[in-house]
C-alpha cells in the first residue's frame, strides 16, 4: 500500500473539481432548493470526503478507525445511491417545463433532461457495483482501494457537467438560444476519462476492471443526445420514473 501514501492529497482534486461544478447550482439559489437536493448534495459531499480520509488511515498506521469508517461509508454509499435515484423525477419534471415554456429553457429542450435521466441511472448503477466489488474484493487491498477511487470519477459527471456548462453558456450567452449545450458535455467527458487514465496510469491500474467501468460509463455519457431524442428510452424513463 506504499505507492497510495499520498493518494488522500490526490483525491482533493475530483473533489475541487466537483464543488467547481456543482457550486452556483447549488450555492447560488441555496434557499430555493427542495429537501432531496440538499440531502444528495451533502451524502455525496461526505462520500467524497470519505475518499480522501479513508486512504490517510489505511496508510498511515490507523487501521482501526479505516475498518470503522469503512462500515459506515458502506451505510454512506447506499444513501448516495438511493438519494440520486429518488431525484431522477427532476429530469422528467424539467423535460416537462421545458416543453411547456419553451423560451425560458432557450436551447435546453425536452431531451436534453431526458438524456440526462437515461445517462444518470448507468452512472448510479455502476457506481453500486462499484462499492459492492470493493467489499467483495475488501481481502485484497489494490482492487478495494481502486474500486473505491474509481466511484468518484463514475459520478463527477452531474456536478461537473452543470459547471462547465454554466461557464460555457455564459460565454455565448449572445447566441442565445442558438448554442450548442452538447459541447461542454462532450468537453466534461473527455476532462474526466483523462484523469480516470492518469490516475489508472499513476497507480498502475491501467488494465484494472474498474477502470474500464469508469472509463465505458463516461463514453455512454457522450450518448446523451441520441438516448433524449429517443421515442422508446423516453417512453420507458417516463413509465418508470414519476414526475
Amino acid at each position: 500500500m506504499d505507492r497510495y501514501k499520498s493518494l488522500y492529497k490526490w483525491m482533493i482534486i475530483p473533489m475541487i473539481f466537483m464543488q467547481f461544478g456543482i457550486f452556483r447550482d447549488y450555492w447560488g439559489d441555496f434557499t430555493k432548493n427542495g429537501w432531496a437536493v440538499h440531502v444528495h448534495y451533502w451524502t455525496g459531499t461526505i462520500w467524497y470526503l470519505y475518499l480522501i480520509i479513508q486512504p490517510y488511515y489505511a496508510t498511515h498506521g490507523k487501521m482501526e478507525k479505516h475498518r470503522t469508517n469503512g462500515i459506515i461509508g458502506m451505510f454512506l454509499a447506499g444513501g448516495v445511491c438511493i438519494t440520486a435515484m429518488s431525484m431522477l423525477f427532476r429530469d422528467i419534471t424539467n423535460a416537462n417545463d421545458s416543453a411547456q415554456f419553451r423560451d425560458d429553457f432557450g436551447p435546453f429542450e425536452p431531451w436534453f433532461f431526458v438524456g440526462v435521466a437515461a445517462v444518470e441511472i448507468v452512472m448510479i448503477l455502476a457506481f453500486g457495483y462499484a462499492v459492492i466489488m470493493s467489499i467483495i474484493k475488501r481481502k485484497s487491498l489494490e482492487d478495494h482501494a481502486w474500486w473505491l477511487i474509481t466511484t468518484i470519477f463514475l459520478i463527477m459527471m452531474p456536478a461537473l457537467g452543470r459547471g462547465i456548462q454554466n461557464v460555457y453558456v455564459l460565454i455565448h450567452l449572445e447566441e442565445w438560444p442558438a448554442i450548442n449545450i452538447m459541447t461542454p458535455i462532450y468537453f466534461t467527458q473527455a476532462l474526466i476519462i483523462g484523469m480516470i487514465l492518469l490516475a489508472a496510469w499513476k497507480y498502475k491500474k491501467l488494465k484494472h476492471p474498474a477502470t474500464y467501468l469508469a472509463v465505458l460509463v463516461n463514453i455512454y455519457t457522450c450518448l446523451l443526445e441520441p438516448l433524449g431524442r429517443s421515442p422508446a428510452v423516453e417512453a420507458f424513463l417516463r413509465t418508470v420514473i414519476k414526475d
